[in-house]
């Protein structure tokens, strides 16, 4: 029997990881290591101690649209997750690319809250259609979604008509990262290049977003991220002219 195989962004876990989970399971594990039994109902259904902190799913999608994430605490997670990445690749570009799936399940959650928002917030969402306005919004929001800010630029290609570019001149995820003189090629903002490409993706313009270092003098840091629509979505463009 043929069986589909899963979404090349969405990986399922490897026998090696089930084979562990068995082993890290309450029923594997010793006596001296034993976890403790579920509370029962009653404990469950008890009046919360007093002073207890919230449960963050407990929290308001909208209320909680102005919070703010400890920049040290983003720089230290982010850096364990390119270590931990680094050493499962051969390649910058095998780097890169896994950061862009990492950026891009990021994503796909950054664009359910994001629709979420609007309908709660408007009686008649709109929905883009047009890609300009959905790149806009993209520059915008985001990025203050995501990084508190909206990013610098946007610019069209010259020579090629399905290319866009969006510039952010310090990006905040490469703020306290320093590349080796052997990995120059590296860009980290892959990972922001694969939440581009997911929210493009969920509004309807596919495309294939890579990032690209384009230090300057006054902007060491800067980056430009490339998007190159797809065929359908330039055909679709030219209907609605």
């Amino acid at each position: 029997m043929a069986y589909v195989q899963p979404h090349p962004r969405f990986s399922v876990l490897s026998a090696s990881s089930l084979s562990s989970a068995e082993h890290l399971s309450p029923t594997a594990s010793s006596a001296r290591f034993s976890l403790p039994s579920a509370p029962s109902i009653n404990t469950t259904l008890g009046t919360p101690k007093p002073g207890s902190r919230p449960n963050v799913y407990d929290r308001s999608l909208n209320k909680t649209r102005t919070s703010e994430v400890s920049a040290s605490a983003f720089a230290f997670l982010f850096s364990e997750v390119v270590q931990y990445t680094q050493k499962r690749v051969s390649g910058i570009n095998d780097l890169e690319r896994r950061l862009n799936t990492l950026g891009y399940r990021i994503g796909t959650r950054v664009f359910e809250l994001m629709v979420w928002r609007a309908e709660s917030a408007s009686k008649a969402p709109k929905r883009e259609i047009r890609f300009l306005p959905a790149l806009m919004s993209v520059h915008t929001q985001v990025w203050r979604a995501v990084f508190g800010r909206p990013a610098d630029a946007i610019e069209k290609s010259v020579e090629h008509e399905d290319e866009y570019m969006i510039i952010d001149n310090d990006p905040p995820i490469e703020r306290y990262i320093s590349v080796p003189r052997d990995m120059s090629q590296l860009s980290c903002s892959s990972f922001t290049a694969g939440i581009v490409e997911a929210v493009l993706d969920g509004l309807g313009f596919p495309a294939r977003v890579t990032a690209h270092s384009t230090p300057t003098q006054q902007y060491p840091s800067r980056t430009t991220i490339l998007i190159k629509l797809e065929k359908s979505v330039l055909e679709r463009e030219e209907l609605l002219k």
